[in-house]
């Protein structure tokens, strides 16, 4: 198992801060490009019967639908089930962007102490917490962020997607 980051940065599983906390979701970025626009027809599916409509339909295209800085935007893959509760089952792929500023109660890829994770981001006066997002699991717990914890808030999540 590997942490592959958009700069080349590798983390094992060995890593002595995976072992000890054991609760980081692995990803892999897959950067975008404005060259490789995807297009798909959308209309709507009628649970019912037929509509005659079915010949009037719009384009989609799902990288501007989801995409607002494409030079800023990475997707990963959840591996992992700390998230399960914020809807980010093991599978589904997570839209970052870093060119959002991070806020109070968002969902973000983190770096603390040499390792990435998304998690969601308390802040308060103290600092940081983040906060893993799975009820039914007690294994994940909060990592408090203080002033001896090397920590950014590498990018917010913008959009979850789900396999069906």
């Amino acid at each position: 198992m590997r942490i592959f980051m958009g700069g080349g940065e590798t983390f094992h599983k060995d890593s002595h801060f995976l072992k000890n906390m054991a609760i980081f979701i692995i990803m892999e970025p897959f950067p975008i490009s404005d060259s490789g626009t995807f297009e798909s027809p959308i209309g709507e599916v009628k649970a019912g019967f037929p509509s005659p409509a079915d010949d009037f339909r719009e384009k989609l295209d799902i990288v501007k639908l989801l995409v607002k800085h494409s030079a800023s935007t990475f997707f990963f893959r959840i591996d992992g089930v700390s998230m399960v509760d914020a809807d980010m089952d093991e599978g589904d792929i997570i839209i970052v962007d870093r060119g959002v500023e991070p806020y109070n109660g968002c969902k973000a890829v983190c770096f603390i102490d040499g390792e990435y994770t998304v998690k969601k981001v308390e802040i308060g006066r103290d600092g940081a917490v983040l906060m893993p997002c799975n009820s039914r699991n007690g294994k994940f717990r909060p990592i408090p962020v203080g002033p001896d914890n090397e920590f950014m808030i590498w990018g917010v999540v913008t959009w979850v997607i789900k396999k069906a």
